[in-house]
């Protein structure tokens, strides 16, 4: 697709967002009993769950224990179903491991680790539905599940993709506008300080165009973070009521 379809002469995109305009965002806690913490979250029609274990004692060789942190274990993969393409998915493919170094890179700048000596903590983030931007649900569901779990963080985890459409910064990118091949990044940022833990970039992008991507990127990340903020709200008030009967 050429990156004119991307966004009308009116401004528009092809699903009816203004260019800085992310998809709606909807995210829930504890949607397992079984895990120490769990997040589901949609960003439009991509949907992301993501479970925590831990901290456990390591499982292994005990050489595999750090005795001045935590080992961060992450693991991804995508549901069958998730796109309209319908085949096996291995969770030891190139793709998934790429993504899951990701996800253990983004975590392992924001979690307090050192917290937890000797131990564990298992990350499991799954893609049920795919369209777009899916590092960044992945994120955003992961943070959600480690708060969950109660494990301490220096700050949320927020994450945001943009792209280019002509001069144009597109902020949340759907899969059309990822298809279409034009220069994306993603961005995972600690929005209280503005700290950021992970940057991805897709093509070669000029430096003068970076800013606004990086920009349209970063305001993805700030707009996120409220979403999550009033999640863990939710979370805490079903907590409490749980906690007075």
């Amino acid at each position: 697709m050429a990156a004119l379809e991307l966004l009308s002469d009116e401004g528009y995109r092809a699903d009816g967002r203004r260019a800085t305009e992310l998809r709606k965002v909807r995210a829930r806690m504890g949607v397992f009993a079984q895990a120490d913490g769990s997040a589901y979250i949609e960003q439009g029609n991509t949907k992301a769950l993501a479970v925590v274990y831990g901290p456990h004692e390591t499982r292994g060789p005990r050489s595999k224990a750090l005795s001045e942190r935590a080992v961060l274990n992450c693991q991804y993969s995508m549901a069958t179903f998730s796109t309209a393409e319908r085949k096996r998915r291995p969770h030891g493919d190139r793709k998934s491991a790429e993504m899951a170094l990701h996800l253990k890179q983004t975590f392992e700048a924001a979690v307090l680790t050192e917290l937890y000596p000797r131990s564990q903590i298992d990350l499991y983030v799954q893609i049920l539905q795919a369209d777009g931007s899916n590092y960044c649900a992945c994120v955003n569901a992961a943070t959600l599940a480690i708060i969950d779990a109660g494990i301490a963080l220096r700050d949320f985890v927020c994450a945001g993709s943009a792209g280019l459409a002509e001069d144009a910064a597109l902020a949340d990118l759907s899969y059309i506008e990822e298809a279409a091949g034009g220069p994306q990044a993603a961005l995972a940022m600690l929005p209280g300080s503005g700290a950021m833990a992970l940057v991805q970039m897709d093509a070669r992008l000029h430096h003068e165009r970076l800013e606004a991507v990086m920009d349209a990127a970063a305001a993805a990340c700030r707009a996120v973070h409220a979403v999550l903020e009033e999640a863990v709200r939710e979370r805490a008030r079903e907590v409490t009521a749980l906690l007075g009967e």
